[in-house]
């Protein structure tokens, strides 16, 4: 028998010790992520008083519409959630479930809109319908109702098929025995769509070609559908998005189930990457034929949300998601980068507006909610952009394009006149916020040639927003020219802003067109402003505890020596917002408690109509 002596001990300690430190490496199935950033999120604050990534222009693809249908889905239904996103033959595919009110409630039907810019988008079409159920079909003891869930929309195939994907079940519960199973279609390029049909059935129950609505692909006459939905069947990276639903009893699946709602890359040393629902993540050294048990990811911080992983354009890596550990508010959306796939660092901002929730609905949490890009052989729209979809409040659905390399600094001088732009197309560097009833576009200038930036606001519970990052700066020169439609009758705030979003500088123009600027605490009115003709603002801002700003219009000075409303120690960027500052809902705001719809949430409001253009920054 062996004892050890007192230097054996300490060498056995420093040997556990250096075998506890391999088993932590960063890198290795033990942790196949990190995020080494020091700064997180403010979650008192709706943009949590990050740093934006520059340049992501955020579009609503979709306004719920309880009342007025023909301008929304066609069927009132105030639920909307689980988008997912492709690009195929020139054109953008979005697809998302939708309930009438709630979550996991029935009916259930599944959408899908298009766009060939991912700016201006279709009206909703149903391509999977409620659960007709056969005739005699009973609904199993303990569910109530059809429902569909599903973690993935769409596949295309080496033959060029697009397949749409999706997953009826039972309410309230449509995982292993409460499913009935996976449907999929085909989307032809010219719009039309195939027969829907089973692709599998769930393992955990009867369900089969004999007692569901739709028969197995397998009756398909055509060949060509046939071979991609064999193709789909055998990528186990695809169809891990599966298992949430179904688990695999009859041996579909190799491995652990890891977590919820999958996504994937692969890192820089060819090692693919899972990743879950709060903070799980594993490797496959064998391209996701096998996954390493999942661990959580100690540095990432999540909840229910989803979270979304990928090789970006520019050859590095994203993760996108909501960094809060409570379910029911899931803001903002971020992004994390990395060179490797393995460090990430710079958390910035992608979505940091959270729009009041128009109409209640059980488990319909606050915020951008269940973010999904691009999936690998899903399409590679044109340009170096992330194009991700998400749901709001789990209401209205959204868009996100986010150039990259991902940024969030700027440096050297802004001179944006915007004449060398198309019209509705890319605005570079400016970071856009365009609800459907709040658009921002470059559009004609209104008296002449040139172009500009127009904000228009007709939605009463949310506003068009537009923001330009410059170079940071303790003293600054900020300069615009802004333009009131002589029908406008909505509001305008100005504000000068710095990297927290903190707001020292604001000015605005109120619906009756008169000019103000905050002095400290104290609002100072200086005139009416008069519709139609171009107005100059310019700044000359001192940005610093106890600092103060010179205000000039149309040449003239207004005051000098204004105080900050807010001390900071400098300003990055000017925002130009059709609706005053919001920070509610916040944490605090009741998520669950059943109230009305909000007054007039259906109707449009009188219109705010304002110009922009020459935005100039200098030192």
């Amino acid at each position: 028998m062996y004892t050890l002596t007192a230097p054996s001990s300490l060498l056995l300690v420093f040997f556990c010790c250096f075998s506890l430190n391999l088993q932590a490496q960063t890198g290795s199935h033990h942790e196949p992520v990190r995020y080494i950033g020091g700064n997180s999120i403010d979650p008192d604050r709706h943009e949590g008083r990050l740093r934006y990534a520059i340049g992501v222009e955020s579009r609503q693809t979709l306004r719920v519409n309880r009342s007025q249908p023909e301008l929304a889905d066609g069927h009132g239904w105030t639920y909307n959630h689980a988008s997912n996103l492709a690009y195929w033959e020139g054109k953008f595919y979005q697809q998302y479930l939708s309930n009438p009110v709630d979550e996991h409630i029935a009916p259930g039907q599944t959408l899908l809109i298009t766009s060939e810019d991912g700016r201006r988008w279709s009206s909703p079409e149903v391509i999977f319908p409620p659960y007709p159920a056969p005739e005699g079909t009973e609904i199993p003891a303990g569910y109530d109702g059809y429902m569909m869930h599903q973690r993935m929309g769409f596949y295309t195939s080496k033959n060029g098929k697009l397949l749409t994907l999706a997953f009826y079940g039972h309410t309230e519960d449509p995982f292993e025995e409460g499913g009935i199973g996976r449907v999929v279609r085909e989307i032809k390029k010219d719009g039309t769509l195939g027969p829907i049909y089973f692709i599998r059935y769930s393992s955990h129950t009867h369900w089969n070609d004999s007692n569901t609505a739709f028969p197995f692909y397998q009756s398909s006459p055509d060949e060509g559908f046939k071979a991609a939905c064999e193709e789909l069947l055998a990528n186990t990276l695809m169809t891990l998005q599966w298992r949430d639903e179904d688990n695999g009893m009859d041996g579909f699946y190799k491995g652990e189930r890891g977590g919820s709602a999958f996504s994937f890359f692969t890192r820089k040393d060819g090692k693919t990457v899972g990743l879950w629902k709060r903070s799980m993540a594993a490797l496959s050294a064998d391209g996701g034929e096998n996954f390493t048990p999942s661990v959580r990811a100690p540095t990432l911080t999540m909840a229910g949300g989803k979270v979304w992983g990928q090789k970006t354009r520019d050859g590095r890596f994203a993760m996108v998601y909501n960094p809060i550990d409570i379910d029911e508010y899931r803001y903002p959306l971020i992004a994390i980068s990395s060179d490797d796939g393995i460090i990430f660092d710079d958390m910035v901002l992608v979505q940091g507006e959270v729009p009041a929730r128009r109409f209640y609905g059980r488990w319909k949490d606050f915020g951008p909610c269940y973010v999904r890009g691009i999936v690998p052989g899903n399409g590679m729209p044109p340009g170096n952009d992330m194009w991700l979809t998400y749901s709001m409040n789990k209401e209205d659905m959204w868009v996100s394009r986010v150039p990259t390399p991902i940024r969030h600094r700027v440096g050297g001088p802004v001179d944006d006149d915007f004449d060398q732009l198309e019209e509705a197309g890319l605005v570079p560097d400016w970071n856009i916020y365009a609800p459907l009833w709040a658009p921002v576009n470059v559009v004609k200038a209104p008296d002449g040639p040139g172009l500009a930036l127009e904000l228009k606001d007709e939605d009463p519970y949310d506003y068009a927003r537009a923001i330009r990052v410059f170079e940071e700066s303790k003293a600054v020169h900020v300069s615009w020219e802004l333009m009131v439609a002589p029908e406008n009758a909505g509001l305008l705030e100005m504000d000068v802003v710095d990297q927290y979003g903190n707001r020292p500088v604001r000015i605005k123009i109120n619906p009756e067109k008169q000019l103000s600027y905050m002095a400290g605490h104290l609002e100072q009115k200086m005139g009416e402003v008069k519709a139609g003709v171009w107005q100059k603002l310019r700044l000359e801002i001192n940005a610093q505890p106890f600092g103060s700003y010179d205000l000039y219009w149309n040449g003239q000075l207004v005051a000098e020596k204004i105080p900050l409303t807010e001390a900071v120690k400098s300003v990055e960027r000017i925002s130009f917002r059709t609706g005053p500052y919001r920070n509610l809902p916040n944490r605090k705001t009741p998520n669950e408690d059943p109230v009305p719809p909000l007054p007039g949430a259906d109707d449009k409001d009188a219109m705010a109509l304002f110009y922009i253009d020459n935005v100039k920054v200098s030192d």
